[in-house]
């Protein structure tokens, strides 16, 4: 895509009614940033129900040795 085009209208809709509608550039890194933290949440729980460390993922994580 060119940045023209992520500057135009993205728009959800329910049929004939608009839902949402915002610029797709927004659209898409608030969807994205949150479809990852998303993910490495769930990283997380499920290293620690294997008993596995958890990687520092935003930085030092308390189960690595300071």
């Amino acid at each position: 895509m060119s940045d023209d085009d992520f500057g135009k209208s993205w728009t959800v809709r329910n049929g004939e009614q608009v839902m949402f509608q915002t610029p797709k550039k927004v659209a898409i890194r608030g969807w994205a940033l949150s479809h990852l933290i998303h993910h490495r949440g769930q990283l997380s729980v499920y290293l620690r129900l294997l008993s596995v460390a958890v990687p520092g993922m935003y930085g030092p994580s308390a189960d690595e040795r300071a």
